[in-house]
């Protein structure tokens, strides 16, 4: 419980803008990857050689929309700690770093159509989310949890992109 004599930092960020700050960032990225990857799927991603647990086009939105809505939500529950919190500025820096290398990611694989540098910066990615969660785990066990299917949806196209890689390369 805080009170008016709490010391200052020591409150959380009020709602609206934590929910902007946890928001508006996600769907940026969200936004500025599907710009990339959309124009790159009817002629050169089609046209590479995929393996057969590649999942239909229509998954993807599907499931992004999804994990991005997850990962904005496990983010305002770490700004809804108060920002004295140990631990907290190191949890919301670690988790722009993950986003940052999740929206390098549609630019390397889709952007520079180069599914080797899509590889490099999946792999840095899933790096930065598992520190994500392990930063998260210490502050708020359910906002960790909420980037679980993230990770896993990750490390699934991890393989896909170096499948991919391996077939077109």
């Amino acid at each position: 419980m805080h009170t008016e004599q709490t010391a200052p930092g020591s409150h959380a960020m009020p709602p609206l803008p934590r929910f902007l700050v946890a928001v508006l960032p996600v769907v940026a990225v969200a936004v500025s990857a599907s710009l990339i990857t959309q124009p790159n799927i009817p002629a050169w991603y089609a046209g590479l050689q995929k393996p057969g647990f590649t999942p239909p086009n229509w998954a993807f939105p599907v499931a992004w929309t999804i994990l991005y809505a997850l990962m904005a939500y496990a983010l305002w529950r770490i700004l809804s700690l108060p920002e004295s919190r140990p631990g907290r500025s190191a949890a919301i820096v670690a988790f722009f770093l993950q986003l940052t290398l999740n929206g390098a990611w549609s630019f390397a694989f889709f952007g520079a159509q180069s599914p080797m540098a899509g590889l490099v910066v999946i792999v840095a990615l899933i790096v930065a989310i598992l520190a994500t969660i392990r930063t998260f785990w210490r502050l708020d066990r359910t906002a960790a949890l909420l980037l679980v299917p993230y990770l896993a949806w990750v490390s699934y196209a991890t393989l896909l992109n170096g499948t991919i890689w391996r077939l077109n390369g």
